[in-house]
């Protein structure tokens, strides 16, 4: 199956893979290395084809941002984070660390505040 890497902003056809199964492509917000480069899926589309009057998946195509994944990235509760999760003001998303040092490092920050309670998911 042909997956496309298309970049966010513009469109613009990045690369293109070939993959055995469907569960091989990878979903939004998570790294992707291609060719040397890395990449943030920040969304995913589904390209069908009519064939024989019904139609079946031709390709997939990978809305992305060319991102190294940072140091500080971990997986926490089945998705990436960057930084400290356990903070309040973690965004908790693989996309921006915090609303307070959203460069970081964590450990630099001084506002760093314990969450009242740790979440059972993620909200």
């Amino acid at each position: 199956m042909r997956v496309e890497l298309r970049q966010i902003d513009t469109d613009r056809l990045l690369d293109a893979l070939e993959v055995d199964e469907i569960g091989d492509v990878p979903h939004p917000g998570r790294w992707l290395e291609s060719s040397g480069r890395s990449f943030l899926v920040l969304q995913r589309r589904h390209c069908y084809q009519l064939r024989n009057g019904k139609y079946q998946l031709a390709s997939v195509a990978l809305q992305v941002k060319p991102q190294r994944q940072p140091g500080d990235a971990r997986w926490w509760h089945n998705q990436w984070v960057i930084g400290d999760p356990s903070c309040r003001y973690n965004a908790r998303t693989p996309l921006l660390r915090c609303a307070v040092l959203p460069d970081g490092p964590c450990e630099l920050c001084a506002h760093y505040r314990q969450r009242d309670r740790p979440p059972d998911h993620p909200p």
